[in-house]
């Protein structure tokens, strides 16, 4: 039931895709590259075997490639001598795992060069790192092309760890995302690791009368201290984003209404009655979460970028 709800949710979705970005289809690569979802899979699958932090990596990474200038593989590209790249801008410096996409890349170039988009390459890539950690599996729409842009003050535009509902409605809504997309598309952090400095706000000095946000269930925010100290010096510390890291399911929800969540941008979904009810619905049901989750990410990975070309290596414009 599980799988046939999520076809079903990919399936009205089509419409959706062909309205907003008339480009991509699911049978784009049919006759030109058959065989690429096998090889950028095969990518993935074995990049997991060697680094169980893979898969959040990937979905976060088609996050921060679809929230600057559209889905058009920007995140990909290096900093050049004239330019510093959006890999290269503070909210990006921890994002890893770019050798998987090239990987992917030189798989689907040595079948069909040329042809497939590095963009696309990312979509799927991060639609086979929620499946292959045991969550659903969806049909991507294709046909993206690579931009030619990536410039590091971009990110600012990104959401942060530290924003309050009314700035991630508007960071979401400015790109044609819902409250739902916004609820449904914070679960991927069921697969996240979060870095101290990204919460530090919310456990050390929060505010003048409190050390550390009252929403956080106490023992909780012990353990947080105990690993993210006043003066932290670990670059390398931080936590995971619920205690299921390498499975894709819905305890993020539940940690969530238990105080246990680790972003500022987390606990700000129970601040107003819909999207806390949205937590609830997501918390009880997975079933119900993968359903909106699968609709979310079709939604925002569809994203029209401004690409132009098929770059033929990740990295570099042609």
């Amino acid at each position: 039931m599980r799988a046939l709800a999520v076809v079903l949710g990919s399936a009205i979705l089509l419409a959706y895709v062909a309205s907003s970005a008339g480009a991509l289809s699911l049978d784009y690569y049919d006759q030109t590259c058959p065989k690429l979802e096998y090889s950028v899979r095969g990518a993935v699958k074995k990049a997991m075997k060697n680094d169980n932090t893979v898969p959040a990596a990937l979905l976060r990474m088609h996050f921060h490639d679809c929230f600057i200038r559209g889905c058009d593989g920007s995140v990909l590209l290096n900093s050049t001598a004239k330019n510093t790249a959006e890999k290269d801008g503070p909210p990006n410096i921890s994002l890893h795992a770019f050798y998987v996409i090239d990987l992917a890349k030189e798989a689907v170039e040595a079948q069909c060069p040329g042809v497939v988009s590095c963009a696309d390459i990312l979509a799927l890539a991060a639609r086979d790192a929620v499946a292959l950690s045991g969550g659903p599996h969806w049909d991507v729409p294709k046909g993206r092309k690579d931009g030619r842009i990536s410039k590091a003050n971009d990110t600012r535009q990104l959401p942060a760890p530290t924003f309050n509902i009314s700035q991630l409605q508007q960071s979401f809504s400015q790109r044609g995302l819902s409250m739902e997309d916004l609820v449904a598309l914070s679960g991927g952090h069921t697969l996240g690791f979060a870095h101290c400095s990204s919460f530090q706000n919310r456990i050390h000095n929060f505010n003048s009368v409190d050390d550390i946000d009252p929403s956080l269930h106490p023992s909780f925010a012990a353990q947080l201290r105990k690993v993210c100290p006043a003066h932290n010096t670990v670059r390398s510390a931080g936590s995971t984003l619920d205690p299921t890291v390498t499975k894709f399911d819905n305890v993020y929800y539940k940690m969530l209404l238990q105080g246990k969540s680790i972003f500022t941008s987390d606990q700000a979904l129970l601040t107003v009655p819909k999207t806390k009810a949205l937590v609830s619905k997501f918390a009880e049901s997975q079933e119900e979460f993968e359903k909106a989750f699968v609709k979310s990410m079709i939604k925002m990975s569809s994203l029209s970028g401004g690409g132009q070309e098929i770059r033929l290596n990740c990295r570099v414009v042609r």
